[in-house]
């Protein structure tokens, strides 16, 4: 079924429904949005490519809730509290069952968050999504990139590594990402490629807490370079305390992850920084949030990121995440 743009447009709107801090929504120029008092407004915005960011075969589903998630991974590196977003589509063609299953992954997403959708625009062209995501922090309590001092430690959540090793398996012709698949642990990395999850909680469990941080997109080390490179200090990564994968263990590809685990993106986990003095209290709040943190480094005086080995030599690893120009490429 074939629909035209207010077809679509109205379809996305049926999944919305009304707030008090929406005063206006979808359906004119543009939205008009009340935000908390004490709070600052934080916003973001992400452009998913077909073929780029995700591969072809990618479920709808999944990639209406990557799109999102790419954006709420954003905030939760802020710590701020999602509140309203926009989407734009670019559609080859507009099909009623693509924008329902799209809708599907992405509202799945977005209301376990809170997240209001209030606008945005539909186009045709090569499939592209692009969205604005907004959200709220108390004034002087945002997490930035700026704030990391030499002798804090270095920490990074959950498994970085597991989406490159799911990339570079369906490059290799060895994980199908059309859907589930039967290998649990094979699945496992799957979704840790198409449904990321955004540690939103974790975010906003650091607060106070954390004295810069930032989510891994492009590559642990790259990411950790660039807080670096905001606060003016340089970084130690002890390889041997990156989290083991115990997905890639099962399936007896423990060496290749190894590899990646410090270069690949598309994680979007949080790396952060905060004082020695307060590890007991980011163990507890992770905790408290069900969120694993591992303590992986340390913060230097000077410049750039290192990554030891055992003896403190230090380790080069390329980057092996996506390359945005080319999902093919490395």
């Amino acid at each position: 079924m074939s629909l035209d743009e207010f077809g679509l447009i109205d379809r996305i709107r049926r999944r919305t429904g009304a707030r008090a801090d929406i005063a206006l929504g979808i359906g004119d120029d543009a939205a008009l949005l009340l935000p908390a008092p004490g709070q600052q407004l934080v916003v973001t915005a992400d452009t998913l490519n077909a073929g780029v960011h995700f591969p072809h075969e990618t479920p709808v589903q999944d990639i209406g809730w990557k799109a999102l998630a790419v954006n709420l991974s954003d905030l939760a590196a802020m710590g701020a509290q999602p509140a309203w977003c926009t989407l734009s589509l670019s559609l080859p063609e507009s099909s009623a069952s693509w924008v329902e299953g799209f809708a599907e992954g992405f509202f799945a997403l977005a209301d376990r968050h809170g997240m209001a959708l209030v606008g945005g625009d539909t186009t045709r062209g090569p499939l592209a999504i692009s969205i604005t995501a907004m959200g709220q922090v108390p004034v002087g309590q945002a997490l930035r990139r700026d704030g990391a001092r030499p002798g804090d430690d270095v920490w990074v959540t959950g498994v970085p590594g597991e989406a490159g090793l799911a990339l570079a398996l369906w490059q290799q012709g060895q994980l199908a990402v059309a859907g589930p698949v039967a290998e649990p642990a094979r699945e496992q990395l799957r979704l840790r490629l198409a449904r990321p999850t955004p540690r939103l909680e974790a975010g906003l469990a650091l607060r106070g807490l954390a004295s810069a941080a930032i989510d891994v997109s492009d590559g642990l080390l790259a990411d950790l370079g660039h807080v670096c490179a905001r606060s003016g200090v340089a970084a130690e990564v002890m390889e041997s305390s990156l989290p083991a994968s115990q997905h890639a263990s099962e399936l007896q590809l423990g060496a290749a992850f190894e590899d990646l685990r410090a270069g690949a993106g598309d994680d979007y986990e949080l790396c952060f920084t905060a004082p020695a003095s307060a590890r007991a209290q980011v163990a507890q709040s992770m905790a408290s949030v069900a969120v694993r943190a591992t303590r992986i480094g340390y913060i230097r005086t000077g410049s750039g990121v290192r990554l030891l080995d055992g003896e403190g030599k230090a380790v080069s690893r390329e980057r092996s995440g996506f390359n945005h120009f080319s999902i093919g490429g490395q």
